[in-house]
This record gives C-alpha cells, structure tokens and sequence, in this order.
C-alpha cells in the first residue's frame, strides 16, 4: 500500500442558489496514492469543477473528510489553507493564468515568492531548473505573448512544479491545445509522473484519460466509475504516430 496523498470519505457540497439546494456532490470517498495519475471525467454539472475546487482547497465541503498529505482540511483558517495551496499543490489551468507582461522565469518564480525561506537567487535558481525540465530552459526572458499555446502551458507546468509540491492539478489543461500540442503536454505529464509526482487532471476527452494510470467518472455528484487502467498509452508514441505536417 502506497503513501495516500488524497482521502476524501462522504464528501459532499450543496450550494444554495435563490431558493433552489443544489447537492453539487453527494457523498464522494476516494483516496489517491502517491505516484498516482487519475484523471477525473464527467460531463458539465456532473461535480467535476466542485470537486477539483475542493481538493485544491479552493472550497470547502459542507460535510464529510478531507485530508491532503495527512492533514485535514476542516477547521484550517485562510492563512492555514493558502500555505497548503502553496507548498503543498500545483494548479494548471486550461487558460495557463500566466502574467502578460512578466518573462517566463518571472512567472515560474511566483509561488515561490511568498515562501519567506527562499532567498531571490534560490528563487530564481529554482525557476530555471524547473523551466529546463518542461524543456523552456533556452527562453527563460521570454513572455507569454513571444510563446505558443503549448509553451505557455508548459511555463504553467514549470510554475506548479517549483514548489514540489505534494498533487499537480490539471483542469482542462489540454482544453485549448490542437491534437499535437495536447499530445506534447499529456507525454511532459507522464514523464512528470514517472519521476514520482502524484497528478490529478480533470478532462472531458476520453482520449487524454487513456494516458493516465486510473479514471474516476463523475456523475450527478457521485463517483460511477472508478478504475485502474490496465492498458495505458504512451503519449510519445501517440505523438509520432500523428501524420507529419506540412
């Protein structure tokens, strides 16, 4: 049995909207091992963006457990829960939330600036050396506008990664990416994984889940499906199977 980095036991969330109750989750458990890449699915409204906001600490459940890294997540203040959303996950996003007007590195460094233990050149240090592993090392002084889709995402990649943080999250992260470049991500994941790092990413393409160890499907805030892939593909080999372009 591995280290369990995620637990959630009866997890649910309802929300109230004018006088309608709507139970986003109801009663969700699943707990995630070290070294796992799950991917969740489910359709829109099936308590996918719920439950992601939840795992990233973003939101709280209105009952039931949550515990990242052995520590429960129930009762932390604000201040308690921003230092596990910044030392403890990695957030990609669809739309890459990189700052136009800042280089790559000066992206990267972000996370790193409110840890108060890490001097400006470690800082610095720490954001190359995670910029030359998503293999950005030749344009560090670049910003996001001198960058492709799929270069920007890798900069948002570097910028979960240089915390080393517990869980990479991914929502949607090949979302606004062509087939190629989705592909080129989705092998960077699996090399991230195969290093170690436990990732959760959201996705409503079947395809990009056939590149992860476990699928979860959501559906009407409860878990349907949940199993271990047994027949993972290689990204790699997707992406130089795909026909050469002009």
């Amino acid at each position: 049995m591995g280290n369990i980095i995620i637990e959630i036991k009866d997890l649910k969330r309802s929300f109230t909207m004018g006088d309608e109750t709507v139970h986003a989750l109801k009663g969700v458990s699943l707990s995630i091992e070290e070294g796992e890449f799950v991917t969740i699915m489910g359709s829109s409204g099936s308590g996918k963006s719920t439950m992601l906001n939840t795992l990233g600490c973003l939101d709280q459940p209105t009952s039931g457990v949550y515990e990242i890294d052995g520590i429960r997540v129930k009762d932390l203040s604000k201040n308690e829960l921003a230092k596990i959303r910044n030392e403890k996950i990695g957030f990609i996003f669809q739309s890459y939330n990189l700052l136009p007007r800042t280089t790559a590195v000066e992206n990267v460094e972000l996370p790193l600036m409110y840890n108060n233990k890490v001097s400006s050149s470690e800082r610095k240090e720490r954001a190359i050396s995670a910029l030359s592993k998503v293999g950005l090392g030749e344009r560090l002084d670049h910003t996001p506008a001198q960058l492709s889709g799929g270069q920007q995402q890798r900069v948002a990649i570097a910028r979960s990664l240089v915390n080393d943080p517990v869980v990479i999250l991914a929502d949607e992260a090949t979302g606004n990416l062509d087939t190629r470049t989705s592909y080129e991500i989705m092998s960077l994941f699996q090399e991230l994984n195969a290093q170690g790092k436990t990732i959760v990413f959201v996705t409503h393409e079947p395809d990009i889940a056939e590149f992860s160890s476990r699928t979860v499907i959501l559906k009407d805030g409860h878990v349907i499906k949940d199993q271990k892939n047994q027949n993972i593909k290689s990204a790699a080999q997707a992406l130089a199977a795909l026909p050469k372009e002009d």
